[in-house]
């Protein structure tokens, strides 16, 4: 999934280089990995059940639902193009957040301790960071009206996320070297836009019916 290396790849290559020593046995690294990405996931359920909860508030009507989609969309088309360096909208709003001093301050504890939870704490940190494919699948998880599928929701999308970087994980020490990075990010925009066109699409074809 380059979408995911390209916008979490830095996450990874930061908390492995910092946390994990190179003596660690494969089993070892799986698991700190995997501690990882369940916070990861862990973020994308709460907001998951955040949405489908505000869903429920605010009842969607077709028009308005269609709104939604076409609003999300942009955001999405614009974030996607900012990964490829064409715009600053993603760079900007990244910058907001991450110079943020509490951010800093959490994420500077959490590099720095060699405990297991801190993995758990980066991955929970790192579920709340801007991605536009994280906002198409909080858009569809606020459409089920529903706290407990709202959940679900995420939750599937956060596990099938997984294997990228758990697997990225593994290799990290080789790509550290190479573009493969700066690759994963150009195909993470273009992904992201095509999502966002394609949201958009829906969103239109809602509100003109």
């Amino acid at each position: 999934m380059g979408h995911c290396i390209g916008m979490c790849g830095g996450f990874v290559v930061a908390y492995s280089s910092a946390k994990i020593d190179t003596s660690t046995s494969s089993f070892g690294q799986f698991f700190y990995h995997l501690i990882y990405n369940m916070g990861r996931v862990t973020s994308y359920i709460v907001l998951g059940m955040l949405f489908g909860y505000l869903g429920s508030v605010f009842t969607f009507s077709a028009h308005s639902a269609g709104y939604f989609y076409f609003i999300i969309g942009i955001l999405m088309v614009l974030m996607g193009l900012s990964l490829m360096g064409k715009i600053k909208f993603l760079t900007s709003l990244e910058s907001s957040i991450a110079f943020n001093p509490a951010i800093k301050k959490i994420f500077s504890n959490l590099i720095h301790s060699k405990s297991i939870l801190s993995f758990y704490g980066l991955g929970i940190l790192n579920g709340f960071l801007p991605c536009g494919l994280v906002y198409f699948f909080l858009a569809t998880a606020a459409t089920t009206g529903s706290l407990l599928w709202g959940g679900i929701v995420m939750a599937i999308f956060g596990l099938s996320t997984m294997p990228a970087l758990l697997g990225f994980g593994f290799i990290v020490g080789f790509l550290r070297g190479s573009n493969f990075r700066e690759v994963m990010i150009k195909v993470a925009g273009l992904v992201i836009v095509a999502y966002g066109l394609y949201m958009s699409y829906l969103g239109y074809c809602a509100v003109i019916a």
